[in-house]
Protein backbone atom coordinates (compact mmCIF):
# COMPACT_ATOMS: atom_id res chain seq x y z
CA UNK A 1 0.00 0.00 0.00
CA UNK A 2 1.18 3.43 -1.18
CA UNK A 3 0.65 4.97 2.35
CA UNK A 4 2.83 2.35 4.22
CA UNK A 5 5.88 2.70 2.03
CA UNK A 6 5.21 6.52 2.45
CA UNK A 7 5.35 6.44 6.56
CA UNK A 8 8.12 4.32 5.96
CA UNK A 9 10.16 6.72 4.11
CA UNK A 10 9.43 8.91 6.88
CA UNK A 11 10.33 7.17 9.56
CA UNK A 12 13.81 6.82 8.03
CA UNK A 13 14.12 10.39 8.04
CA UNK A 14 12.29 11.46 11.17
CA UNK A 15 15.36 10.99 13.99
CA UNK A 16 17.10 12.98 11.67
CA UNK A 17 14.49 16.06 12.13
CA UNK A 18 14.04 15.26 15.28
CA UNK A 19 17.38 15.62 16.59
CA UNK A 20 16.76 19.18 15.46
CA UNK A 21 13.60 19.74 17.50
CA UNK A 22 11.15 19.13 14.78
CA UNK A 23 9.06 16.33 12.83
CA UNK A 24 6.83 15.79 9.49
CA UNK A 25 3.44 14.17 9.39
CA UNK A 26 1.93 12.93 6.26
CA UNK A 27 -1.46 15.13 5.56
CA UNK A 28 -2.55 13.68 2.32
CA UNK A 29 -1.34 11.35 -0.50
CA UNK A 30 -3.22 12.21 -4.17
CA UNK A 31 -2.63 8.58 -5.69
CA UNK A 32 -4.19 9.22 -8.89
CA UNK A 33 -1.35 12.37 -9.61
CA UNK A 34 1.70 10.94 -7.40
CA UNK A 35 1.57 13.89 -4.75
CA UNK A 36 2.23 13.06 -1.53
CA UNK A 37 0.93 16.69 1.49
CA UNK A 38 3.17 16.14 4.37
CA UNK A 39 3.50 19.08 7.17
CA UNK A 40 6.92 20.21 9.18
CA UNK A 41 6.35 20.31 12.82
CA UNK A 42 7.96 21.61 15.64
CA UNK A 43 11.25 23.75 14.84
CA UNK A 44 11.26 22.57 11.42
CA UNK A 45 8.30 24.55 10.70
CA UNK A 46 9.51 28.01 11.43
CA UNK A 47 13.02 26.88 10.02
CA UNK A 48 14.88 28.99 7.41
CA UNK A 49 15.98 26.08 5.91
CA UNK A 50 12.44 24.34 5.86
CA UNK A 51 12.09 24.14 2.01
CA UNK A 52 15.48 22.60 1.84
CA UNK A 53 14.80 20.29 4.35
CA UNK A 54 11.82 19.34 2.27
CA UNK A 55 13.08 19.33 -1.03
CA UNK A 56 16.75 17.45 0.02
CA UNK A 57 15.55 15.30 2.97
CA UNK A 58 11.88 14.67 2.85
CA UNK A 59 10.98 14.61 -0.83
CA UNK A 60 14.27 12.50 -1.81
CA UNK A 61 13.56 10.23 0.91
CA UNK A 62 9.98 9.66 -0.10
CA UNK A 63 10.56 9.64 -4.03
CA UNK A 64 13.37 6.91 -3.52
CA UNK A 65 11.49 4.85 -1.67
CA UNK A 66 7.95 5.45 -3.48
CA UNK A 67 9.01 6.05 -7.41
CA UNK A 68 5.22 6.30 -8.60
CA UNK A 69 5.32 9.76 -6.14
CA UNK A 70 5.99 12.76 -8.35
CA UNK A 71 5.98 15.58 -5.88
CA UNK A 72 6.08 16.32 -1.98
CA UNK A 73 4.31 19.27 -0.74
CA UNK A 74 4.25 21.12 2.62
CA UNK A 75 1.19 22.04 4.21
Amino acid sequence: MLRERVEKALDRIRPALQADGGDVSLVDIDEEKGIVKVQLQGACSGCPSAQITLVMGVEKAIMDEVPEVKQVLSV
